[in-house]
């Protein structure tokens, strides 16, 4: 059976350690992403199982194989891994068929014919096939270094910020295009991105990291409705958290008034939290009793996305859908909707 478990690993560059037991695993088809901003270790954890970068602590198995443990270390081009790059890597010189058969160029010239044509039509390029990389834009030259990684047919799939040089909108069609070319071969795959929108396009397990170590590892439904701590609320999609008090059993007060649910043993009468608020858990109400102030104003197609300020000093947002603007300084009466809260507070996380 095809699949990735990495075990713990430890990385350091001489007495630098950079990651921290990092711990996750990836099923035969599945595509994995390690999601995080500039310097939280993704691209290490990535080149580590790749075998670019060897562990100080910790295993990685692919495909009931170790790849490493104190007595073994399996080198990169045995580990039948594909890699696919930011800086996309074609040979300039050499044409579109050349580049995709060059990891396979000790096949038979009637398998590596079948191997190009099969994923030219599959990444629909079939007629660029004698093209060279400076013919194509940004988007083809992408689809052929992908084509070319999974030309060998590897048992997992390596891609490093591979859609960071093409514009945002192009960005997040390939990455469905390229979930739906994977998912055809049934290649295994680990993206590494710091683009949320990227991940949820793409990916079916997400692991959140900060500081080298893994904070969550979820599907994009989980992460961004229940997030395991402040940084993955904060991180994940647009949001903010406004301060509260328990002041009974099942009941938080707010500047927005009072937010009930079922308090959790973690919870206490008295207990300062924090409750992470999104966008569409504000409502404009005209008629509330709790009122705030218009800070800021982006317009979102469908709407604009305001900040708000509540008579507590909490800023907010809210997603208002139309094409008629409030403006900047209005107080507008609003209200809490929340099916579920997620709470924090200095020592715990829970959700109710």
């Amino acid at each position: 059976m095809k699949r990735l478990d990495v075990k713990q690993i430890d990385v350091a560059y001489g007495k630098k350690q950079t990651v921290f037991e990092v711990d996750f695993s990836l099923e035969e088809s599945q595509i994995g992403c390690l999601l995080g901003p500039s310097g939280c270790g993704k691209t290490t954890v990535l080149r580590t199982i790749a075998g670019f970068e060897k562990p100080t602590k910790g295993e990685i198995v692919l495909n009931e194989q170790k790849m490493n443990d104190s007595k073994t270390f399996v080198e990169p081009e045995k580990r039948q891994i594909g890699m696919v790059f930011q800086d996309i890597a074609l040979f300039p010189h050499l044409s579109v068929v050349n580049n995709i058969q060059f990891g396979i160029r000790s096949w038979n010239e009637p398998q590596r014919g079948n191997r190009i044509r099969e994923l030219l039509e599959l990444i629909g390029m079939s007629q660029f096939e004698r093209s060279y990389p400076h013919q194509l834009s940004g988007g083809q030259q992408q689809r052929i270094a992908l084509a070319r990684a999974m030309a060998p047919r590897p048992s997992l799939l390596l891609m490093d910020e591979p859609f960071s040089s093409l514009d945002v909108e192009l960005r997040e069609q390939l990455a469905r295009e390229v979930r739906l070319i994977l998912k055809q071969e049934k290649i295994s795959a680990i993206l590494v991105t710091h683009d949320q929108d990227e991940a949820f396009a793409m990916s079916d397990r997400i692991s959140v990291m900060h500081h080298g170590k893994i904070l969550q590892n979820d599907s994009a439904y989980n992460l961004y409705h229940c997030p395991a701590n402040r940084f993955v609320a904060e991180f994940i999609g647009e949001g903010a958290l406004l301060p509260g008090v328990f002041t009974s059993e099942d009941t938080i007060t707010t500047d927005l008034g009072e937010i009930a649910g079922t308090l959790r043993e973690t919870f206490k009468k008295e207990d300062k939290v924090e409750i992470l608020i999104r966008p569409e858990n504000v409502i404009v109400a005209d008629t509330s009793d709790y009122q705030a102030v218009i800070t800021a104003r982006y317009f979102r197609g469908s709407g604009f996305l305001y900040t708000l300020k509540t008579s507590g000093g909490s800023e907010l947002q809210c997603l208002i859908h139309g094409s008629d603007s409030l403006p900047i300084d209005k107080s507008i009466g609003v209200r809490l909707q929340i099916d579920r809260p997620v709470i924090f507070n200095r020592t715990s996380f829970g959700v109710f």
